[in-house]
């Protein structure tokens, strides 16, 4: 069977997806990864064909003007600003997008599937899988990840899901009216897409862990909660040599990195850090990632990394320190670890609630309100708790245990048999 699969966003975002394809590659399935020009490398590298949509997330994140927005955590701004891409975006992605899809039975996608993927499939006639990592589908259990959280019982809690979904939808909804029109498609709903994906019989599946967060009881039967789905590192990646010595040469230290989380004054940021370290007395690994941190001269006790497999580097951590992004959160919780969340916006604030709840990590500390103190007070938990320690280890093994891939690449051959 030939497969598509469409992503976008970041690392976290599109990683658990190359998975995925890795998976039902190995299944012995043809698998086509559709993604921005930075993640050609993780695609081919996984032995996936790559097809760009154009465009580069990493160059985008890294400007002063995106910057400046991601950096005031205002979710409706990040939106707006993504909004405005989209415009720029949407003719050449109506050109673009429908001549990738050719030539293929199956489509898996998730949010990225708004921008005109939905309607790709219903014009070409090609069965399709919705694949998330965080809660989309409308439940009374709890509110949306992306909504704050509000104590007004199971009505808001599934009004917060329409809300979210209406806000993403009009968001990217430029790009399917441009894709739609190329198609000759009539107009798509101005409330989205969501009665007609509910009408089809296909799964819906999630990919984060059912110890993490429990599958509502009021989701249908074609609705799985698969859990977390996990990229092996390359086996020609070996660690830098520099980085084992750093390891081997003192107690465990603590990660502390924000993904694609830029940063105006990445300086400010990692003084911060290294306050917070010192503060604790504990050695630390420093990402310098998409954010930008970096410093020139740094202690001795800390060592800068530029990016390295979080599943190699995660299970030799006293504790990681990151904003939360769904596929970052998962590696720290695979790793068994405890965790300290600094969220951003988006989804972040929902998994460092989770976290906390949980019991594996110390309550999230949003980044406007970071301070070296706060966060030291967080390490000093993290390292000495030893019942939060062990809630982390014990989680780690329940997660590690899970055959999440595996079990999608059955539910999916399973459904295409059905077809």
């Amino acid at each position: 069977m030939k497969i598509a699969i469409a992503a976008s966003g970041t690392r976290g975002d599109v990683q658990p997806y190359i998975a995925l394809g890795k998976g039902l590659q190995q299944a012995e399935h043809r698998v086509r990864v559709l993604t921005s020009d930075d993640f050609e490398a993780l695609a081919t590298d996984a032995g996936l064909e790559f097809c760009s949509t154009g465009s580069s997330i990493e160059a985008m994140l890294q400007s002063d003007e995106w910057r400046k927005t991601m950096e005031s955590g205002n979710f409706i701004k990040i939106l707006s600003q993504m909004t405005a891409e989209m415009k720029r975006r949407a003719h050449d992605l109506a050109l673009k997008m429908p001549v990738l899809f050719e030539d293929t039975d199956l489509i898996v996608t998730g949010v990225d599937g708004m921008g005109g993927t939905f309607s790709i499939a219903e014009k070409l006639g090609i069965p399709m899988i919705q694949a998330y990592v965080f809660p989309f589908t409308p439940t009374d259990a709890f509110s949306s990840p992306l909504t704050t959280s509000l104590p007004l019982g199971r009505v808001f809690n599934r009004l917060s899901f329409h809300v979210m979904r209406q806000i993403l939808w009009q968001s990217v909804r430029i790009a399917d009216v441009n894709i739609r029109r190329e198609l000759s498609l009539p107009a798509a709903s101005f409330w989205g897409p969501y009665r007609s994906l509910r009408q089809k019989s296909s799964p819906v599946l999630y990919g984060y862990s059912p110890h993490v967060l429990p599958r509502p009881d009021d989701w249908d039967t074609r609705t799985h909660v698969t859990g977390y789905w996990f990229l092996d590192p390359s086996s020609a990646w070996t660690p830098p040599a520099d980085l084992v010595d750093f390891l081997q040469a003192g107690p465990a230290p603590v990660y502390i990195g924000f993904g694609s989380m830029g940063s105006r004054n990445p300086e400010e940021v990692t003084r911060l850090t290294l306050r917070a370290l010192d503060l604790t007395g504990q050695r630390g690994v420093l990402a310098s990632g998409w954010g930008g941190l970096h410093q020139a001269d740094l202690p001795s006790t800390v060592h800068m990394i530029s990016s390295i497999p979080h599943s190699w580097l995660f299970p030799k951590m006293a504790a990681v320190v990151h904003h939360g992004g769904a596929g970052t959160t998962a590696a720290g919780l695979w790793a068994g670890v405890p965790s300290i969340i600094v969220p951003f916006f988006g989804d972040q604030p929902f998994w460092g609630q989770r976290v906390a709840a949980l019991g594996v990590g110390p309550s999230p500390i949003p980044k406007r309100r970071l301070t070296a103190e706060q966060l030291a007070q967080a390490i000093s938990q993290s390292v000495s708790d030893s019942a939060m320690r062990q809630r982390a280890a014990t989680l780690g093994e329940k997660i590690r245990a899970e055959d999440s891939v595996g079990g999608v690449v059955s539910l999916i051959q399973a459904f295409s048999k059905a077809l």
